[in-house]
C-alpha cells in the first residue's frame, strides 16, 4: 500500500516538473511551442513561419520585433511560463515555478548543512535514550 502511494506521488511530481519544462523558441516545434502557457496554435504557426522565412532569433527583442503580438509584457509573461530564446529567459522576467521551486531547494539545503555544527547533540537532547525510557519504566 505504502509502496502504491509513493509511486502515485512520485508520477505526479515528475509530471508537474514536464509541465514546467523550457522551450527554445529556436528549436521547438508546433507543439513544444504550444505546451507554453500564451502560446496557441496560431502564434506558434507565426513564430515557425517568421522561424523558417528569416532565421533564428538572437533575442527577445528579436523576437518581438519580427513576431507580431509578442509585446514586453506579453514576452514577460511568456519567459515566465518557460519560453527562452537562445537558452536565456527575458530579462526582468520572474521565474517560472520550477526553476523558483529548485532554486528555493538548493538554498534549503545550503542552510540545513550550514545550520548544524559538528558535535551538535541539540537533536539527540530532546529524545531522552532507549537506555533512559527503560530506566524510568522499570522504577514505576
Amino acid at each position: 500500500m505504502i509502496k502504491k502511494l509513493i509511486l502515485a506521488v512520485a508520477t505526479l511530481v515528475a509530471s508537474i516538473s514536464f509541465a514546467f519544462a523550457q522551450v527554445d523558441v529556436n528549436k521547438g516545434d508546433a507543439a513544444a511551442l504550444d505546451s507554453v502557457k500564451g502560446i496557441g496554435p496560431a502564434m506558434s504557426k507565426r513564430i515557425i513561419d517568421e522561424r523558417t522565412k528569416n532565421g533564428d532569433f538572437k533575442d527577445w527583442s528579436d523576437l518581438q520585433k519580427r513576431v507580431k503580438g509578442i509585446g514586453d509584457k506579453h514576452g514577460s509573461k511568456l519567459s515566465e511560463a518557460g519560453l527562452q530564446v537562445n537558452g536565456k529567459s527575458k530579462d526582468g522576467a520572474p521565474m517560472n515555478a520550477a526553476a523558483a521551486a529548485s532554486t528555493k531547494t538548493e538554498k534549503n539545503a545550503k542552510a540545513d548543512k550550514t545550520d548544524k555544527t559538528p558535535g551538535d547533540m541539540s537533536d539527540k537532547a530532546a529524545k531522552p535514550a532507549k537506555a533512559d525510557k527503560k530506566a524510568m519504566k522499570s522504577s514505576m
